[in-house]
């Protein structure tokens, strides 16, 4: 990678060097450098000037003091950094995605729902939660008095049992389409950057009031 070895010899060996591709593992990145224990990945997720998630991953050369150093950086700026402690294709949120996109497209493809209620069942549904807390501390809540403890004894098995349930659908041309069409009548005309700026709004409008909150740490980990 003669990029990252250019960087490499132009910068002070104690910065840090950091990209935030999503396909490149750092490990790759680092294979030419002569100081690789400097190279990271700091990967943000879209949009990154609004949404605070950085996922830090070193490579096989990294050292801790850099991770450590990148951590410390990111959250410096008010970002929330996760340390991804493997490398895996997509790090980690873009997977999430990926999972929870491949039943959706199963849902569709096997006309259980359409395209439109399949994001209504997300939007409306989950992911209003996701956005105070993550799904292990939303399970700590649907445990009841008990919490995680009685959720992991009584429910855990009958949601696992679901899980072996779940689709692996084909991804065929005609499946293409059928998202394709269903997205523009959802967009209902409204352009890509309109779109895009309504969901900037409320996102922002929700962190602020997460930082307003009486509990503002409650997903910062």
């Amino acid at each position: 990678m003669k990029l990252f070895a250019d960087m490499d010899e132009a910068t002070p060996v104690d910065s840090i060097i950091a990209s935030s591709s999503s396909g490149i593992t750092p490990t790759v990145m680092q294979s030419a450098c002569r100081h690789p224990e400097r190279v990271v990945v700091g990967h943000p997720f879209n949009p990154p000037h609004i949404v605070p998630l950085v996922e830090v991953v070193g490579g096989a050369k990294t050292s801790p003091e850099a991770v450590r150093q990148a951590m410390r950086f990111y959250a410096s700026i008010g970002k929330k950094p996760i340390h991804v402690r493997k490398e895996l294709p997509g790090h980690v949120a873009n997977r999430l995605q990926a999972a929870l996109y491949r039943e959706m497209l199963y849902l569709i493809e096997q006309d259980v729902l359409s395209v439109e209620e399949t994001d209504t069942a997300v939007s409306y549904g989950p992911g209003l939660r996701w956005g105070v807390m993550g799904q292990s501390l939303q399970w700590h809540l649907g445990g009841g008095a008990g919490g995680i403890k009685h959720f992991m004894e009584q429910l855990m098995d009958p949601l696992a049992a679901m899980m072996k349930t779940l689709g692996n659908p084909e991804v065929s041309p005609e499946l293409k389409e059928t998202i394709a069409d269903g997205v523009m009548r959802e967009a209902g005309g409204r352009s890509v950057d309109e779109l895009a700026r309504e969901e900037n709004e409320i996102i922002i409008g929700l962190l602020k009031l997460r930082s307003n909150g009486p509990r503002t740490s409650l997903a910062a980990n």
